[in-house]
């Protein structure tokens, strides 16, 4: 059961729905994420933690770069149904839509200058 409220607990936030729907689209890092949310660093970081610890992201360095991606879900059944449901569902959401309409303009690069 401890498995399960940790995925339920992680999906239980509006902004941790969000990025779980954005890196549905593309890999993502920490800048990216909270430059298309709207919200602090520090924030975003907590999200992801909390969604990495639920088995629904990971998360790999590539140089400089922290990249977070959806998880496969091998490691938790949960956490892979509800992944796997989450494809389908709040697609038509707008909420949903108009972070998606972000991702386009939010390039690494450029938010970090690197």
């Amino acid at each position: 059961m401890k498995e399960f409220l940790k995925v339920m607990k992680a999906a239980s936030d509006p902004g941790r729905i969000k990025i779980l729907k954005m890196l549905e689209h593309r890999v993502m890092c920490v800048c990216e994420i909270y430059t298309v949310l709207g919200i602090a660093q520090s924030t975003t970081s907590k999200h992801l933690k909390i969604l990495e610890e639920a088995g629904l992201v990971k998360s790999y360095k590539d140089g400089l770069w922290v990249n977070f991606t959806l998880s496969d879900g091998k490691q938790n059944p949960y956490a892979a149904n509800l992944l796997g449901n989450l494809k389908h569902w709040l697609n038509e959401d707008a909420d949903i839509l108009e972070v998606i309409a972000i991702l386009p303009d939010a390039q690494r690069e450029i938010i970090c200058g690197k």
